[in-house]
């Protein structure tokens, strides 16, 4: 397994954007298809953006992809909200673990 397999964000995003898969087939089964489809295109998408700033060419597209993977959590958080608030059961740490990923983003953007 290379290095970039083992960083901590490339691994968190990758198992965040597995329980958001599950998340959304739940939500599926109970007809709220707009919302699971929202919240698997930016759930999923921050890891697929943070996959593709590994293998950036630059530092400059490195902080760009970072910085789309961190747009995408933001709006991953959005959409968990809408769903609270509209009375759906989110699973209790979801929330959680992605403003994680948004703190270590942030800290990544920072630092780059």
């Amino acid at each position: 397994m290379s290095r970039l397999n083992e960083s901590p964000i490339r691994k968190k995003s990758f198992l965040f954007a597995c329980e958001i898969v599950q998340y959304c087939d739940q939500l599926k089964e109970k007809k709220d298809f707009e919302l699971a489809s929202q919240l698997l295109k930016s759930g999923t998408s921050i890891g697929a953006n943070t996959r593709e700033a590994q293998r950036g060419v630059s530092t400059k597209d490195f902080k760009n992809k970072f910085g789309i993977a961190l747009k995408e959590a933001d709006e991953t958080i959005y959409w968990l909200e809408i769903l609270e608030a509209t009375g759906r059961r989110v699973p209790k740490d979801m929330k959680e673990k992605c403003e994680e990923l948004i703190r270590i983003l942030v800290a990544i953007i920072k630092n780059s």
